[in-house]
């Protein structure tokens, strides 16, 4: 994977304000103008991350993140002039890890992309929890930023794996949605509490794939907690 973050936007302006800010801390960066582009390039070479504009000429965002996600679980932060609930939702729910309306703050987008980019690569140090984590079937590797459930892989972004890593170190344990977002935001941003049931939303999706139907319970009013597919063998 190439260590550069792919900037995708139609507008030149916002290209160069993203890129800018990006490399003042510290990151590499290449653009794409255009759906078509942008995949041309993840062809070419997959990024580490991808700051993805949703109002794309042409393949439009939203589309460019599900060809991504057929066979990359390449972390995406969504772009969008539109700041509609709706609109940010279906972001998360195809596969966006996090989703910054336009006009935008280039520091708080830099903070959003360092944050992804920890989660996802297992850079922030927890203590014992680094070590792999098996409840029941659901197997958690954090350094590796794997999941599989009886042995199948299950593909999870950055944020997904971040909450269902914290559900699972605390097996039992109710855990309300600001611990959530705490726990995939490192506490730093604040979302909304669609965006975490969203995100919750993904992951009993993707897990309830390959079988496992009731991983995340809903505890009315409180919150969430590892099920019994979580639970320990």
């Amino acid at each position: 994977m190439d260590r550069s973050i792919l900037v995708v936007d139609d507008d030149p302006h916002i290209r160069e304000v993203i890129c800018f800010a990006l490399s003042k801390a510290g990151h590499v960066t290449r653009t794409a103008d255009g759906g078509e582009a942008a995949l041309a390039e993840f062809d070419r070479e997959p990024p580490r991350l991808i700051v993805l504009d949703v109002g794309l000429p042409g393949i439009d965002g939203l589309e460019v993140c599900r060809r991504v996600r057929r066979y990359s679980d390449v972390p995406i932060l969504f772009l969008s002039a539109r700041d509609e609930e709706i609109d940010r939702v279906l972001g998360l729910e195809i596969g966006g890890d996090d989703y910054v309306t336009k006009p935008f703050s280039p520091r708080e987008l830099v903070a959003r992309v360092g944050i992804i980019l920890r989660r996802f690569e297992g850079q922030r140090s927890v203590g014992e929890g680094d070590g792999i984590l098996r409840r029941g079937g659901l197997v958690l590797d954090p350094p590796r930023h794997a999941a599989a459930y009886s042995g199948v892989a299950v593909a999870l972004t950055a944020v997904e794996f971040a909450m269902l890593r914290a559900l699972a170190v605390h097996p039992g344990h109710v855990l309300n949605r600001d611990q959530l977002m705490d726990a995939a935001y490192d506490g730093r941003v604040h979302v909304s509490d669609r965006t975490i049931d969203s995100h919750v939303r993904n992951v009993r999706a993707k897990l309830s794939g390959v079988g496992c139907t009731d991983v995340i319970e809903t505890v009315h009013g409180v919150g969430f907690r590892l099920g019994p597919c979580g639970s320990l063998a």
